[in-house]
């Protein structure tokens, strides 16, 4: 027989999931389900820089893709379905009662963004995030930070745990508990929510919860009181183990089979945050950089943990034991935009398509929706083919990627993005790209900063939709970082990575290596450096340095 895997990750915008042949990573079948709720920008206030999604969209996600991959399968398949592993952004918590239950799927609570899962790229807790960093440095105990990277963010679990009881007593009050995305998925499927038992990610408690097996799990009560005593009393019901990705969560519930209509021995996975299943999905090695490059990129490195010994990286997301390959050190870097910079220029250039175009009389309502979804669909790839032919240089504008804040090196989300060296000649394909340059930029900050601290990049692998979708991004990059770049060939490389845990939790396979060298889909293409482009980078690189400075001391003061 053979047998079939599902891998359910669930992104920003949407959740996808994938039916794969287990013996050789074929899908046989793949679903998408865009969240409505989040789509129509329900609960998120960009201005404030709030992002929260409603539990109600990744249920209605789960049974709609999963009974999608299944109606276009056979019934053989459908049999011989063995386990499902999940995959989400992260840091994304949600406060819970005491069966596990998020607050917003109770009475009272149903519209209260605070009580729906905090999304990864909500920087409500900005001021949170700076005082967890300034506590771990001068309270005289141990610097909870120093796996983090030194630096504690805004997006991280903590910080969002604290700001949400700050700013919301009737959710403090309810909350039991708070539990991360990439927990509840499995601990619903497996009908195990209770917070003080269900299985928590490594991935997920190592990078974003300041856990760690030396500190005998989280911050202990003491430093959690110091910040508000509130946190210290929740300790106690958060967890002290957490679990790699290749340990069963447990088996599907009766109730979930029955509503998804899979066989009822299906194993479930411990979860883990998306880019580090994609990392594995995208067939990452040793010293090799993975990195998704979406509407954010994530960067993935793992090293054998006797080479790393004592090294601790400043500035990134985190060093953690098995929180990508188990048995190897997981690295985590990233940007805190990258695509969504590109989206946000979008946007500006198209605001007369919403505020002009829809108004006008002199074409009928056929004709103008046909008209506005041409313009808004080829804007973006009209600005690459135009910015394709400027030299690097050639229009003087430098911009800063830090219009979500700076994830790494380094995190500061109060940080602003901006653009220098305008002129009157200076049109939109010359500004794109500059910033298409600048996340160039925000990655090249990345890898020096892991070199520098004696983690060396033997190579970059790519995936993620401007991985597949934009070779004149993806060029620039391989120019700037000076190295040739991988694009990883399955176009769904982040559930591919669930659904390779998925298979070792059956026990298909023993390890991640043997699930990667039998279901891993290899790579479509390969950027080379072009050499004048290169040295033409070093000049502008060194210029978005000095931006970046000036900003970040304006910031400061």
């Amino acid at each position: 027989m053979t047998n079939y895997v599902i891998g359910l990750d669930y992104g920003t915008d949407s959740v996808r999931t994938v039916i794969i042949n287990a013996t050789n990573g074929e899908e046989v079948a793949s679903s998408v389900f865009n969240f409505p709720r989040w789509n129509k920008g329900k609960y998120c206030l960009p201005g404030k820089n709030q992002f929260r999604q409603h539990p109600i969209d990744y249920l209605q996600g789960l049974e709609v893709t999963i009974r999608g991959c299944l109606a276009e399968v056979s019934e053989e398949v459908k049999q011989n379905i063995r386990a499902i592993s999940v995959d989400t952004t992260g840091s994304t918590p949600v406060a819970v009662n005491k069966e596990g239950t998020p607050l917003s799927l109770m009475d009272g609570f149903e519209d209260n963004p605070n009580a729906m899962f905090v999304l990864w790229k909500d920087h409500t807790a900005v001021d949170e995030a700076a005082e967890i960093n300034d506590l771990a440095r001068s309270w005289g105990g141990v610097d909870y930070t120093k796996f983090e990277g030194g630096v504690y963010s805004s997006e991280w679990f903590w910080a969002k745990v604290l700001h949400v009881i700050r700013e919301d007593a009737e959710v403090a009050e309810a909350a039991f508990s708070w539990v991360e995305h990439c927990d509840w998925m499995p601990a619903l499927l497996t009908g195990n929510t209770d917070p003080l038992i269900l299985k928590r990610s490594r991935c997920a408690a190592g990078h974003k919860a300041m856990w760690h097996k030396d500190f005998d799990g989280l911050p202990s009560k003491d430093f959690l009181e110091k910040l508000d005593p509130r946190l210290a009393d929740l300790r106690d019901r958060l967890f002290t183990d957490t679990y790699t990705s290749d340990i069963p969560a447990g088996t599907i519930s009766k109730k979930w089979a029955d509503i998804l209509e899979l066989p009822e021995d299906v194993v479930v996975g411990v979860g883990a945050f998306d880019a580090h299943m994609g990392a594995v999905g995208g067939e990452i090695e040793p010293y090799h950089l993975s990195k998704i490059v979406g509407t954010s990129t994530c960067d993935m490195l793992v090293a054998p943990i006797n080479e790393m010994g004592d090294t601790l990286v400043k500035g990134i997301c985190g060093q953690v034991d098995g929180s990508i390959t188990p048995g190897m050190m997981g690295l985590e870097a990233g940007q805190s935009a990258f695509g969504d910079i590109y989206a946000w220029f979008k946007d500006v250039l198209s605001w007369p398509v919403g505020e002009i175009l829809a108004d006008t009389e002199l074409i009928n309502k056929e004709t103008k929706e046909k008209l506005s979804g041409e313009i808004l669909d080829n804007i973006i790839p009209k600005l690459s083919s135009a910015a394709e032919n400027i030299p690097p240089g050639e229009s003087g504008v430098v911009a800063l990627d830090w219009m979500n804040g700076r994830r790494t090196p380094d995190a500061n989300q109060a940080l602003k993005g901006a653009v220098s060296g305008l002129t009157l000649g200076s049109d939109a394909p010359r500004i794109f790209r500059a910033l298409v340059e600048a996340t160039a930029f925000g990655s090249k900050k990345i890898v020096e900063r892991f070199v520098a601290e004696g983690v060396r990049i033997d190579g970059v692998i790519a995936l993620g939709g401007v991985a597949k979708k934009s070779p004149f991004v993806m060029q620039v990059l391989a120019d700037v970082l000076d190295r040739p770049i991988k694009v990883a060939r399955s176009e769904q490389t982040v559930a591919l990575g669930a659904a390779m845990f998925a298979a070792i939790v059956s026990g298909i396979y023993k390890s991640v290596d043997e699930a990667q060298k039998a279901m891993g889909s290899g790579f479509d293409a390969v950027y080379e450096p072009i050499p004048e482009n290169v040295k033409a980078y070093q000049d502008l690189y060194e210029k978005y340095g000095r931006l970046g400075e000036f900003i970040e001391s304006e910031t400061i003061s």
